[in-house]
């Protein structure tokens, strides 16, 4: 493995392209149209643009991809997060062509890929898990039928969906009827399938995750927890490691049955489980994500171990460490985004006209952005990620209010001011934060 493919764009190429950079590899970066003047294309060995801004004609076009990476002579693509990162087809089509993909098999992408079979391995398991539909549902009839059976309230989610889109929750039979049709469209639009199942919906629950690591061999290291229930529309906003505020029969049974599924999958990778809590302290299985997941920074903090590395280092066919690495101290990450939060998040562009970014002991920042850059309709609105490690969850929160309090991002409307007040909150402050907090605070 000499050079790496990188097939995404923002602060994630960064992110590879160091961990590329230090272990000697040469780096290729794609960009499409509206990336061309992305500073970080700079620092790469070979910049290939690929297609026009619309993701669905270059940072979603495997054949360019793919194309890319045999024509400039990479032996390896990684997929970074979003976009193509769990396409089974862009992994089977780079088994094909000799081409090593860093993540997972393209078949066990297909097998996490459906949400519904992830669900149906993990109740073989024993492994608690959401009452749902266990399969796509293909008409309204059928999906209200199955609405009375769960009770109301429902989730409607994408089957192949992740990362928060392609997911309404409906509290009625008319809303259902409607969200039914939006969510097909959004999953379609998103992840090129339409089909859709659902689960009874768990009102405010904590969204926990567990951090793996599975080589070809069958061996399974677990790297800690993460709590990412600070949320806006089903995607995280801050995110931090270990799990504050459960026993340790909990964090036990969440690594236990880890362990469990990816094995009974036969993962291979960096794989993320996730969770999810209700109020009683009931966890439920809820998925997994085969690929880097942007909140890997503070696993990273607390283990030492560099993911991005250890991603490249199964795809070539080492083995995984068997003993677990010791967790030290705690880490929050504060996702800085280009919206506007009183104006329900909408998301902003602009130009960055001046920066000024956060340093310090224990600090980290993972961005692409630079004074000129311009914040494209395009894309993700995410600008950067503020890290804070410290040894204790207190001295951590207190590092990351300082970090936020020391950057500034002029030229385009960020989140800036909702992550101080969030900091701020109490019911976060003491570690019992859930998924319907932003939207509380919102409404005050």
């Amino acid at each position: 493995m000499k050079r790496i493919l990188i097939a995404n764009r923002g602060e994630v190429v960064v992110r590879v392209l160091r961990t590329a950079r230090e272990m000697g590899l040469e780096t290729i970066a794609v960009y499409s149209e509206a990336d061309r003047d992305m500073e970080y294309l700079s620092h790469v060995d070979e910049a290939v643009q690929i297609g026009p801004a619309q993701p669905s004609k270059s940072y979603l076009n495997i054949e360019a991809i793919i194309s890319a990476a045999l024509g400039w002579k990479a032996n390896a693509i990684h997929p970074g997060y979003g976009f193509l990162s769990e396409n089974p087809n862009l992994a089977a089509l780079c088994e094909e062509n000799g081409i090593a993909f860093i993540g997972p098999s393209s078949t066990a992408l297909r097998t996490i890929g459906n949400k519904s079979r992830t669900k149906e391995v993990a109740k073989s398991l024993h492994i608690p898990t959401i009452p749902g539909s266990y399969g796509m549902i293909s008409n309204v009839d059928q999906i209200i039928i199955m609405a009375r059976q769960l009770g109301m309230p429902v989730i409607l989610k994408s089957l192949y969906g992740g990362g928060g889109r392609g997911m309404k929750v409906a509290h009625d039979e008319n809303q259902l009827r409607q969200q039914f049709a939006s969510v097909s469209s959004e999953a379609n639009a998103a992840f090129g399938r339409n089909e859709v199942y659902m689960e009874h919906y768990l009102s405010c629950p904590r969204h926990l995750e567990v951090q793996v690591l599975a080589d070809e061999q069958g061996g399974i290291q677990v790297l800690g927890d993460r709590e990412c229930s600070i949320q806006r529309r089903h995607q995280k906003v801050i995110e931090e490691a270990p799990i504050p505020n459960i026993d340790d029969r909990t964090r036990e049974d969440l690594w236990k049955w880890s362990k469990m599924i990816i094995r009974a999958i036969g993962f291979r990778g960096l794989g993320t489980v996730e969770y999810l809590m209700d109020h009683e302290g009931c966890t439920y299985f809820l998925e997994i994500n085969g690929r880097l997941q942007v909140e890997h920074p503070v696993t990273e903090m607390v283990t030492g171990i560099d993911l991005v590395r250890e991603q490249i280092m199964i795809a070539a066919g080492s083995r995984v460490s068997p003993q677990e690495p010791h967790i030290s101290g705690h880490a929050i990450e504060c996702r800085v985004n280009a919206e506007n939060p009183a104006k329900n998040f909408m998301p902003t562009t602009g130009t960055v006209t001046s920066l000024r970014l956060p340093g310090g002991p224990g600090t980290r920042v993972d961005t692409h952005l630079f004074p000129g850059c311009a914040i494209s309709s395009y894309y993700d609105p995410l600008l950067a990620k503020l890290i804070a490690h410290n040894s204790t969850r207190t001295g951590a929160l207190k590092r990351m209010a300082r970090m936020i309090q020391e950057t500034r991002i002029e030229g385009v409307v960020t989140n800036i001011d909702l992550l101080l007040k969030l900091l701020a909150n109490e019911k976060f402050l003491s570690g019992n934060g859930d998924t319907s907090l932003v939207m509380q605070l919102m409404k005050k």
